[in-house]
C-alpha cells in the first residue's frame, strides 16, 4: 500500500523532554506493584473492590499534567489544536453512544489533549483522562483517519481503565507512590545532574525498562478492538487504521533510533498484527489508499517546522518548496511544501520570502475551502509576525468563531491597540471553555490594554487555574481583591467594579482556597 506523505527531512538530534519520561510511567507502575499481582494474565474486573477510584486516578492525573503545562515543550498552537481537537471530540461522542464512556468517567475526567513540541512519533494516555501528543505524531500523519486509530486506541486505554486495573492488585499507596517517582523524575531531567536521578523512586527500574510492555498484551488487545470500534463508529475511514498501522508496522522492522517511542510503549506483537490485518481484510475498502488531502499536508507540514528542528531542516524546508522535485510532486505535496516554505521562513524573520510562498500557497489552495482558509491564516500569522498588524488585521474576520481566527484577530487588536471589539467575543469563549488557558491569559492582555485591571487580574488567575497552577492563581485572586478594596477606598482613580465582580473575586478565591488545601492535605499523605 502506497502511504502519501510529505518527504521526510533530517531531523535534529534527539532530546529527552518531559513527555519521554511520562510515555513510561505505566511500566513504572507495573514495578510498583507484588510479583504475585503482576503475574496475573486477566484482567481484573471493575467490580472489584480494590481498584483505585476514578478521584484517585483524577488526582493523579491533574498532577502529571500540572507538569506537563509547565514543561518548556508544552504548546498551546490554535491551529493544530483545533484539528486534533474535531477528532477527539467525535471519538468522545463515538465512545459514548457505543457506550465505551460512562457517564462517571465522561463526568469525572479531564478528557483533556496536552499537546508537546516533541519531534518524536507518540501519543500516550495518562491518568484522569489526559492525553500527551507529541508533534511529531502529526508529523507523519497523510489523514485524520490516522489520527483517529492512535487517538481511539489510546482513549480506550483511559476508558477501560487500564491505568487503574494495572494498580488494582498493589497496595492503597501506589498511587501516591506512583506520583512521587513521577515528579521525582520530572525534576531529574530538569536538573541535567545524573545523581539527581537517584531520588526518584524506581527512577532507574524504568529508564531500564524502557523497551518494556507498557500495557498488557490482554489491554493492548482489548485497546486494539474497542479503538477500532470507537474510531469508525465516529465516521473516520478503516483505510486510516490500515494506513496507520502500516507505518507502524514498517517502523517496528527498523532499528530503534528513537524516533518511534509509540513502538516500545505500544510493541507490535505477533498476536496484534495478526488480529489487526484480520480486522483490516474483513473491512471492505481497505485495500484502496486514502488521498493526501491538501490541508492535511499543511498540517502535517505546520507540525514539523513547529517542533523548532533547527537552522538548517528550516532552510532544507525552504528549499524544497522549488526545483524539479517540488513541480513534480502532486498538488497536495505542493501545498505541504510550500506551507512550510512560508512558514520557516517567518521563523527565520525572512518575512519578503514568507510572503512570497504564502501568496504561492493562497494561488494553488483557491478552489480548496479547508486549505485555502489555512493559508489565509498563515498569511495573517506572517504579517503579525513582521509586524504589519493593520494587514494581519485585514485578513482575519474579528466575528468568526472558530478558535485559531479568534486568536489571530484578538492579537491583531492588540498589536493595532483596540482591544473593545475583541473583548465580548474572547469573554463570550471562555465562559463556554473556561479551561482555554491561553484564551485566559490574551482576555487579560486585551483588559490591560483597554485599562481595566481588575479584569485583567482576574482573567490571568483564570489562566493559572486552567493549567492547575493554583497557588498562582490564588496570588492573582487575591491581587485583585486587595485592587478592589482599594479602589471602592478611592485610593486607586478611574478604576471602578461593581458589587457583582468583587462577589465573583470573593467566590472564586474561597475555591481555589479549598483546592490548595486539598492538594496540601494530598501532598503530606505522599
Amino acid at each position: 500500500m502506497t502511504v502519501r506523505t510529505l518527504p521526510p527531512l533530517p531531523q535534529p538530534p534527539a532530546r529527552r523532554p518531559l513527555q519521554r519520561f511520562l510515555a513510561f510511567l505505566l511500566i513504572s507502575a507495573q514495578l510498583l506493584l507484588p510479583l504475585d499481582a503482576r503475574a496475573q494474565s486477566n484482567l481484573p474486573s471493575l467490580g472489584d473492590g480494590g481498584i483505585m477510584t476514578t478521584a484517585e486516578e483524577r488526582h493523579l492525573g491533574d498532577d502529571i499534567a500540572r507538569q506537563l503545562y509547565r514543561d518548556p515543550d508544552y504548546i498551546d498552537d490554535p491551529v493544530l489544536y483545533e484539528y486534533a481537537q474535531d477528532v477527539w471530540q467525535r471519538l468522545l461522542a463515538a465512545a459514548r453512544a457505543r457506550g465505551e464512556l460512562t457517564e462517571e468517567l465522561d463526568d469525572r475526567f479531564a478528557w483533556v489533549i496536552i499537546m508537546g513540541r516533541d519531534p518524536e512519533v507518540n501519543a500516550f494516555a495518562l491518568p484522569g483522562g489526559y492525553m500527551g501528543l507529541n508533534l511529531g505524531l502529526i508529523s507523519i500523519l497523510g489523514s485524520r483517519d490516522e489520527l483517529a486509530t492512535v487517538l481511539g486506541h489510546e482513549m480506550s486505554h483511559i476508558t477501560q481503565r487500564h491505568i487503574a486495573r494495572m494498580m488494582t492488585r498493589g497496595s492503597k499507596q501506589t498511587p501516591l507512590m506512583l506520583a512521587a517517582m513521577i515528579l521525582g523524575i520530572i525534576a531529574a531531567s530538569r536538573s541535567g545532574n545524573p545523581s539527581a536521578g537517584q531520588a526518584a523512586l524506581v527512577g532507574g527500574q524504568a529508564y531500564f525498562m524502557q523497551n518494556e510492555l507498557a500495557f498488557s498484551r490482554d489491554m493492548e488487545r482489548e485497546a486494539d478492538r474497542i479503538g477500532y470500534g470507537v474510531m469508525t463508529q465516529a465516521g473516520y475511514a478503516p483505510q486510516g487504521a490500515a494506513s496507520m498501522f502500516e507505518k507502524l508496522q514498517y517502523a517496528s522492522r527498523l532499528n530503534d533510533n528513537g524516533s518511534y517511542p509509540y513502538l516500545r510503549n505500544h510493541p507490535l506483537t505477533t498476536e496484534r498484527i495478526a488480529d489487526m490485518q484480520g480486522r483490516f481484510q474483513m473491512t471492505p475498502g481497505t485495500d484502496k489508499p486514502l488521498p493526501l488531502l491538501m490541508d492535511q499536508a499543511m498540517i502535517s507540514a505546520r507540525a514539523r517546522v513547529l517542533t523548532r528542528p533547527g537552522v538548517d531542516v528550516l532552510r532544507l524546508w525552504i528549499d524544497s518548496a522549488s526545483g524539479g522535485e517540488y513541480n513534480r510532486a502532486p498538488p497536495a505535496q505542493q501545498a505541504g511544501r510550500l506551507y512550510a516554505a512560508a512558514l520557516a521562513s517567518s521563523e527565520m524573520k525572512d518575512y519578503k520570502k514568507a510572503r512570497a510562498e504564502v501568496q504561492r500557497l493562497i494561488a494553488l489552495t483557491a478552489g480548496d475551502p479547508a486549505a485555502a482558509r489555512l493559508a489565509r491564516l498563515l498569511s495573517a500569522e506572517i504579517e503579525l509576525a513582521a509586524g504589519a498588524a493593520p494587514a494581519a488585521a485585514a485578513l482575519v474576520d474579528p466575528k468568526a468563531k472558530d478558535r485559531p481566527e479568534m486568536m489571530l484577530a484578538a492579537q491583531a487588536a492588540l498589536a493595532n491597540k483596540a482591544p473593545a471589539p475583541m473583548i465580548p467575543r474572547l469573554r463570550d469563549w471562555v465562559a463556554n471553555h473556561p479551561k482555554d488557558g491561553t484564551a485566559w491569559r490574551t482576555l487579560a492582555s486585551l483588559y490591560g490594554e483597554a485599562d481595566d485591571p481588575v479584569s485583567e487580574i482576574r482573567a490571568d488567575a483564570e489562566a493559572n487555574v486552567a493549567i492547575l497552577d493554583y497557588p498562582a492563581a490564588r496570588d492573582r485572586f487575591r491581587a485583585a481583591q486587595d485592587l478592589v478594596r482599594r479602589a471602592q477606598r478611592g485610593e486607586v482613580p478611574g478604576v471602578h467594579v461593581d458589587d457583582y465582580e468583587a462577589s465573583i473575586l470573593d467566590t472564586r478565591t474561597r475555591q481555589i482556597d479549598a483546592l490548595i488545601r486539598q492538594q496540601v492535605d494530598d501532598d503530606k499523605k505522599k
